[in-house]
């Protein structure tokens, strides 16, 4: 496993996940997963490398940081403070395939509204899932048939690029 040098910031983590895309063969469907802030590095991916990316499943997802920060400090002027402020649902915007999306009724980290307001500013093909007793560290514990789902709504876009080759 390789270190990075410094502190992790919004910066150093889309540098590494640029280095990391552009490592993988151009020839096989990459699909990505984030979980909390890593649906932000995953959005970022998507947006960036749009042509490359075949699919995204997004846990406890949030259109933006600076949004879910707020939440959490309503008295402070969070947008003025935060520097890092992963925008998902703007990056989002250049990508154009499937996109599912996971949220938790009881997410106290990540409150489900921001996972809705990214599904629904996002125009391409997607899914919801709202798992109303799921908290922040149980939203990905689904059962196999769960699973499944997913696997559909990504395997839409596999056999939908496929056609129109």
């Amino acid at each position: 496993m390789r270190i990075r040098p410094g502190s992790p910031s919004q910066k150093s983590l889309f540098q590494a996940a640029d280095v990391a895309i552009q490592s993988l063969a151009t020839n096989t469907p990459i699909y990505l997963v984030g979980e909390s802030l890593g649906t932000g590095v995953a959005s970022y991916l998507a947006g960036t490398y749009p042509d490359k990316v075949t699919g995204v499943v997004l846990f406890a997802p949030y259109n933006r940081l600076t949004d879910v920060a707020q939440y959490h400090m309503w008295l402070l002027p969070v947008h003025l403070m935060l520097a890092d402020r992963f925008p998902s649902q703007d990056y989002l915007r250049n990508y154009h395939g499937p996109v599912g999306i996971l949220v938790g009724g009881q997410d106290t980290v990540v409150p489900e509204k921001f996972g809705r307001r990214l599904y629904a500013a996002y125009a391409g093909p997607k899914q919801l899932w709202d798992f109303p007793e799921a908290t922040h560290e149980t939203v990905t514990e689904r059962p196999p048939e769960f699973w499944k789902q997913i696997v559909n709504l990504l395997a839409w876009q596999t056999c939908h690029r496929q056609r129109l080759r």
